[in-house]
């Protein structure tokens, strides 16, 4: 048969309504890029719309255009750092594992995403200064971190089946257990130096402080 004769594959066309989503999306997600960075670092009241326009491939009036106040942005910067954790919690796999090896999985996940995304932590910070006035009108945050809830029943089930883990602590006291060590190591991260001159975020300190999370859970959830 003549290879000719095969017709080579088309590049997928794309409609000029497919371009402008993409588009659109590519411009809200440059601006809430820079108005997380704006926000962490300058808390809400010191954020500037006029600012975070000007560090963006965009304007003021396309800013307002999109998220229709300096609230409204602030919200969604917040919603999308919150989804980003929750996203990678959802990938992790801890199917095989023993309830030890995935609750320390679990746990060494979060130690890596808020090392990485320590905007995220200023954000909550500064969220709670405010007494989660703003978060407390978001639509897609409750329930958002359900999924990992239901993750972590499951080992604690898991472990006390196995006669592991003590039966008085749930998901929710695990999540925190985990959350504040790895918030306390950014958030206090400059004030914890100065007092006791020591860089909890020093990379030679990383693998010790890593391991030491996950021993810490899982001695308390071990104890007798």
């Amino acid at each position: 048969m003549d290879p000719s004769s095969f017709d080579e594959p088309q590049p997928e066309a794309v409609t000029p309504t497919a371009e402008r989503v993409r588009d659109a999306d590519r411009t809200r997600a440059d601006i809430l890029d820079v108005a997380t960075t704006e926000f962490s670092e300058q808390g809400y009241a010191g954020a500037r719309v006029d600012e975070i326009a000007a560090k963006t491939r965009t304007t003021k009036r396309m800013i307002y255009y999109y998220f229709q106040s300096k609230e409204n942005l602030y919200l969604a910067a917040l919603e999308r750092a919150y989804e980003m954790i929750r996203a990678s919690e959802r990938e992790v796999d801890v199917q095989g594992l023993g309830p030890r090896e995935a609750i320390r999985r679990l746990a060494e996940l979060t130690f890596d995403h808020h090392e990485s995304h320590p905007h995220f932590i200023r954000l909550v910070t500064i969220e709670n200064i405010h007494g989660a006035k703003h978060i407390a009108k978001s639509e897609s945050l409750p329930g958002l971190a359900d999924p990992v809830l239901e993750v972590l029943s499951e080992i604690l089930r898991s472990g006390r089946a196995e006669g592991e883990f003590r039966d008085d602590v749930d998901a929710l006291d695990v999540h925190m257990m985990i959350s504040a060590f790895c918030v306390f190591r950014t958030a206090n991260r400059h004030t914890f130096k100065a007092i006791f001159d020591r860089d909890m975020l020093d990379p030679r300190y990383r693998a010790h402080y890593r391991t030491m999370l996950g021993d810490m859970v899982l001695d308390y959830l071990t104890a007798r």
